[in-house]
């Protein structure tokens, strides 16, 4: 990218500060829980339509879809930022404004890097650019990334687009950092059912909860693969009706992680193993799967290593800190299985993300997006 084009772009950015934190400030109030998305998405679709976006859709997964110049492109660039927080609330949010620093549940994790986007995709618009000869790019506000959304609206743009996706961008996280490598993860609940009773004339009954405290001890009695880090948390636990109830039903939620796919295949026979050993005991066990996210797999590691450096390029910069990259779990995981280029990019400074004191810097969304702005302009003409 030429010298004036980032003189232009670093320009505009400056002068559209009060209009950033006024979309930031506006999008973070809509509540927005994982599959109850609605609410946010059409704002973005409205306000997408008023900056002179055409053909603004939203799909069945609730993803915001824009595409620009899409018909005839030999491949496409996907670049996306989620719509969803962690928080159940369907009322909006109080924005607190205090020390240059902006408060508010979801505010940095990701409605500031869905801003970013955006304002990147209106000043495309505002300058007429098109696409790179032979490319398309496809602009997504996407659903469902946060813990149970389990990547819906992810999962169905790559379904969408396949092997056409010539390079996936994610704007997630905080500035300074590119994630480049997945971390995978297979999430569980787990439910023993017995025939309970009164805990004083039907004692000796097996009790729900304390079969299943023995598969919890069992599972955390692994031993870890080597290889690549790997984890697992039994995250949930809950059962029983009263005190004075042998507990009929008992359940957990369990999960394990990695960024290479033989300790997942590990940590997944483990598992099964554990469970099917309780069955063959004679007691009465439910296995749901909650969730699936894949780590990379056959991805061209010279053509990764290009858009790596591109946007370590462009971090370094603007972070006076520097740049550096990390495994992580975020949208960019079913990409980087399909083998497609992929990277995650956090355009905001902040902290605490899925907690209510969650914050970011007021004046780092200038430099945020100033990173966003240097990650797809490359790609228009």
């Amino acid at each position: 990218m030429d010298q004036d084009r980032i003189l232009d772009y670093e320009k505009y950015v400056e002068e559209h500060k009060e209009e950033t934190l006024a979309l930031l400030k506006e999008w973070a109030a809509i509540p927005a829980p994982s599959h109850q998305e609605e609410k946010r998405a059409q704002a973005v679709k409205e306000w997408l339509e008023k900056q002179g976006a055409e053909g603004v859709r939203i799909d069945e997964a609730g993803n915001v879809v824009y595409e620009l110049g899409c018909e005839e492109a030999e491949q496409v660039v996907i670049f996306m930022a989620h719509t969803d927080v962690v928080f159940p609330d369907e009322t909006p949010f109080v924005i607190r404004e205090e020390d240059g620093k902006l408060y508010a549940p979801g505010i940095g994790d990701d409605t500031a890097n869905l801003v970013q986007l955006m304002m990147a995709v209106k000043y495309i618009l505002e300058r007429g650019f098109k696409p790179a000869k032979g490319l398309g790019l496809v602009f997504v506000a996407n659903s469902c990334e946060e813990g149970l959304g389990n990547l819906k609206g992810c999962r169905e743009i790559c379904r969408v687009w396949g092997k056409k996706m010539k390079t996936f961008y994610s704007l997630d996280g905080y500035l300074g950092w590119a994630v480049t490598k997945a971390v995978g993860s297979q999430r569980y609940k787990v439910t023993v059912r017995t025939e309970g009773g009164h805990s004083y004339s039907a004692f000796g009954n097996p009790n729900a909860i304390h079969i299943l405290a023995g598969l919890i001890q069992t599972l955390y009695s692994v031993r870890l693969p080597e290889g690549a880090k790997t984890t697992y948390n039994i995250g949930t636990i809950e059962g029983g009706t009263t005190i004075n109830s042998i507990a009929q039903e008992a359940s957990m939620t369990y999960e394990f992680r990695s960024e290479d796919h033989g300790c997942l295949a590990y940590m997944e026979a483990f598992f099964e193993s554990a469970v099917q050993s309780m069955g063959k005991a004679g007691w009465d066990v439910e296995v749901e799967v909650l969730g699936i996210r894949p780590c990379n797999k056959d991805v061209d590691e010279l053509e990764q290593e290009k858009v790596t450096a591109g946007c370590l390029k462009v971090l370094e910069r603007y972070c006076e800190a520097g740049a550096r990259t990390k495994a992580s779990s975020t949208d960019a995981n079913i990409p980087l299985s399909m083998g497609i280029p992929s990277c995650t990019v956090g355009c905001v400074k902040g902290a605490k993300s899925h907690t209510r004191e969650e914050w970011i810097e007021a004046d780092s969304m200038t430099v945020g997006q100033k990173v966003a702005f240097g990650l797809v302009l490359p790609y228009v003409m």
